[in-house]
C-alpha cells in the first residue's frame, strides 16, 4: 500500500453494522453495489431501499424522502464513486437543507465497480470540503471506528443536514445482494411509512 492509501483503514462491513445498530429506526437509500451488499449483510430491514444500477442516484432520492419524511431520520450510504458522478446534487442538497438527512460516503479512494481504479479523492480532491464548498451545514471526515457513533449522533438529532466521508480499507467482503424487484423494495418501504402499495 502507498502512502497516499494509507488512509483508508476502515473495514467497511463492521462500519456500516455499528452505524446501523444504532439507528434503528432511520430510513436507508443505498448506492448500487458495495453499499447496498453492506446495508443488506446487516439483515433486511423495511426502511431499506436499495437502489440497483442507479448510479449518481442515492442522494438524489434520499433527498426527496428527507422532504416527503421531515419527521422521519433519512441516511443516504454510497461510494466515492458514485458520490463523484453525482457531485453536483450536493448543491440541491444544500439549498434544500433538510435537518433530517445525513449522507455517508464510503471512501476507498478506487473506482470498485469498474477494476478498482484510483478515484479522485485518492488523488487530492476531499470530498468532505466539496460538501462544505456547496454549502452543506455540517461535514466531516470519518477515520475511526469512534465515528460511526457520531454519524448516529447526527442521525438521531436531526437538527442539521450532514454529510460524511468515511475512510474505509479496498477490501471485498463476500457478497450480500439485497432483493433486485424495485417494485417490491419501493412497496416494502411504503408499507413501512403506512402507505397503501401499488
Amino acid at each position: 500500500m502507498n502512502e497516499t492509501n494509507s488512509i483508508y483503514t476502515l473495514d467497511r462491513r463492521e462500519f456500516v453494522g455499528a452505524l446501523l445498530a444504532d439507528t434503528p429506526d432511520a430510513l436507508v437509500v443505498t448506492g448500487l453495489g458495495s453499499p447496498s451488499y453492506d446495508v443488506f449483510a446487516q439483515g433486511e430491514r423495511d426502511r431499506n431501499f436499495y437502489l440497483w444500477g442507479a448510479m449518481g442516484a442515492a442522494v438524489p432520492v434520499g433527498l426527496g424522502l428527507a422532504l416527503a419524511q421531515p419527521d422521519e431520520s433519512v441516511i443516504v450510504i454510497t461510494g466515492d464513486g458514485e458520490q463523484l458522478m453525482g457531485v453536483g446534487t450536493l448543491g440541491s442538497v444544500a439549498v434544500k437543507a433538510p435537518p433530517n438527512l445525513t449522507i455517508v460516503v464510503l471512501d476507498n479512494g478506487h473506482f470498485g465497480e469498474t477494476g478498482m481504479q484510483r478515484s479522485h479523492s485518492s488523488l487530492g480532491t476531499s470530498l468532505s470540503a466539496v460538501a462544505t464548498g456547496f454549502g452543506i451545514p455540517h461535514s466531516e471526515t470519518i477515520d475511526s471506528m469512534a465515528g460511526a457513533k457520531t454519524i448516529a449522533g447526527a442521525v438521531v438529532a436531526r437538527n442539521q443536514t450532514s454529510f460524511f466521508q468515511v475512510l474505509i480499507d479496498t477490501g471485498e467482503p463476500p457478497r450480500a445482494l439485497p432483493p433486485r424487484d424495485g417494485v417490491a423494495v419501493k412497496n416494502k418501504v411504503r408499507a413501512a411509512l403506512g402507505f397503501t402499495t401499488f
